[in-house]
């Protein structure tokens, strides 16, 4: 049998950041919880738009919408000097990107402060420019490749200092939830590694308008319990000021992309 020949390639710099985050994200003990979600009404409200937000972001901020009133959602665990949690006082969203870097598809992440209080319209609009824009031009992402190409020992150290020390500075590199999301290319991932406590992923649509949505958690921040009223707090999120705000974009009325949570929850 003829030997097999081959050439060794050296880490790109997307490919150093997920090594990177995989690394801080085992330590993690995750669980995950899974509840199929009848979201039909906004399945169908969100049709009638031309041009309509990304799920991603309708479950961004119905999380955060939940997460305002559970705070165990705002929580991270640390570390150093003792075991202790950190609860930030609003939460910002991490969201993975897929975008082509130098030849090759890579995950970059994106931070959304308080997306509950945003318009889904200027979570769109942001969403779009870190989709189109120059890889470089995005700042998150242009962070992301800044520590990337520091040295394998001090790119861990950094993460570990971020994300065993401070509970700020791991909310600001971090975000206090993740969403990641690959559904539009018809499969999604059962289980994920993930540095912040929370995140979330869907499958794909059921005929009927059901959704299998799955909560990943750090099981030291909250329990069982929690976890599943969190997930039925959320389908209630989606099918009420979600529901409500993607029914509002349909009026021809300017103001509709000024409304915020307030607005239309009591």
């Amino acid at each position: 049998m003829p030997s097999i020949t081959g050439r060794r390639q050296s880490l790109s710099l997307p490919r150093r950041l997920v090594g990177d985050l995989l690394h801080a994200g085992r330590a993690l003990p995750l669980v995950t919880f899974e509840r199929r979600m009848r979201l039909g009404p906004v399945l169908d409200a969100r049709k009638r738009l031309p041009e309509p937000p990304p799920w991603s972001l309708l479950f961004v901020k119905a999380f955060a919408i939940v997460a305002r009133q559970r705070p165990e959602l705002r929580r991270t665990f640390l570390t150093f000097p003792w075991p202790q949690l950190f609860e930030a006082d609003e939460s910002v969203a991490a969201i993975a990107v897929e975008r082509n870097y130098q030849g090759e598809p890579g995950v970059f992440f994106g931070l959304l402060k308080s997306p509950d209080l945003q318009p889904l319209s200027e979570m769109a609009a942001t969403l779009r420019r870190w989709r189109t824009e120059p890889v470089e031009a995005v700042r998150p992402f242009r962070r992301c490749l800044k520590y990337a190409r520091l040295p394998q020992l001090l790119r861990r150290m950094l993460w570990w200092c971020a994300g065993s020390c401070s509970g700020r500075l791991k909310t600001n590199y971090f975000g206090t939830f993740g969403v990641s999301v690959t559904a539009s290319g018809g499969a999604a991932a059962l289980h994920l590694i993930s540095p912040v406590t929370s995140t979330l992923n869907y499958g794909t649509f059921a005929s009927d308008g059901s959704l299998d949505v799955r909560l990943h958690f750090d099981h030291r921040v909250f329990d069982g319990m929690p976890a599943t009223r969190a997930l039925a707090d959320l389908e209630e999120a989606l099918l009420g000021p979600i529901l409500q705000e993607l029914q509002a974009m349909e009026s021809p009325r300017p103001e509709w992309s000024r409304l915020r949570v307030s607005d239309y929850v009591s």
